[in-house]
């Protein structure tokens, strides 16, 4: 029978990640082999991943990469279960294989990456112990682009025609701070319009109670006005000088807005429940003792 050494225990334990205890089980297991002993946890952490992916992953990271010549850029969200573990090097480094892949086959398809990176993500599960999921990616090209971090929690890529690269970039520091719900007020939808006249109606009924029609359809036509310029990105104030708006700064460099996206982490997921990770972890823990 193959003695299990110290060692050999160390450095399956610093190749996945794994405790101690399960690294030396694991190489009892394979006969000391530790390639075996690394499959064999895979398979375990498969498992794990698959019991984990249940639990809701609302936090993570945004990356973005943008090509040299400023003419290709992608933007991911990877989320996970705290922002705890978006601050580790192990999350970091799959997010950004993550986006290097994507970059790499000019993949539009979150689907095709999901794919691609899963044995990697049921990797990362094992070791952390949390849900990890890609959720979006978009790739952007364009005449001139540019993009803008706030730390890991928002990242915004703007596409414009003229201008350069250093103008989209603070375009995009614009969209981060500002979310603009659309890039002019041609964009919004009748719907919307609609949605924001009925709230206008709704928290202004005392006030408008007894006026004469054509004074409350210019009370209306106000407040719409003032809606489309504050969804339009175009219509807004630009955070560094409120005294132009990011329309006319553009038009000053001669460059028009063509596009822009913008990621948040978590935007639109249903947390449900809220849970204690740090309660679900030490049930974890106990039960294990067992």
């Amino acid at each position: 029978m193959t003695q299990i050494t110290a060692a050999m225990v160390k450095e399956l334990r610093e190749r996945t990640g794994q405790g101690m205890m399960d690294c030396k089980k694991a190489l009892e297991v394979s006969g000391g082999d530790i390639e075996k002993a690394i499959d064999d946890m895979r398979a375990a952490g498969s498992i794990k991943a698959a019991k984990k992916a249940g639990n809701i992953a609302a936090e993570g990271s945004i990356a973005v990469k943008v090509a040299d010549d400023n003419k290709s850029a992608a933007i991911i969200e990877v989320n996970s279960q705290t922002d705890f573990l978006a601050l580790q090097d192990d999350f970091k480094g799959f997010v950004a294989s993550s986006l290097d892949v994507a970059f790499a086959n000019k993949n539009l398809d979150v689907a095709a990456l999901i794919a691609a990176q899963e044995p990697a993500r049921e990797v990362l599960v094992a070791k952390c112990g949390e849900n990890v999921n890609i959720r979006r990616l978009t790739r952007v090209e364009g005449d001139v682009l540019g993009a803008y971090l706030h730390g890991n929690r928002i990242g915004v890529v703007v596409a414009l025609t003229g201008g350069n690269a250093e103008l989209a970039k603070d375009i995009a520091m614009h969209v981060a701070a500002s979310s603009p719900q659309f890039l002019d007020p041609t964009q919004v939808s009748d719907e919307a319009v609609a949605k924001e006249k009925e709230i206008f109606l709704a928290l202004n009924e005392e006030k408008i109670k007894g006026k004469p029609d054509n004074i409350v359809e210019n009370m209306i036509a106000g407040r719409i006005k003032k809606f489309l310029a504050e969804a339009s990105l175009i219509e807004q104030p630009f955070v560094k000088n409120p005294e132009v708006t990011v329309g006319k700064l553009a038009q000053q460099a001669g460059a028009t807005i063509v596009s822009f996206v913008r990621f948040e982490v978590g935007e639109g997921i249903d947390r449900g429940e809220e849970v204690d990770f740090a309660a679900e972890v030490a049930a974890q823990v106990a039960a294990s003792k067992k």
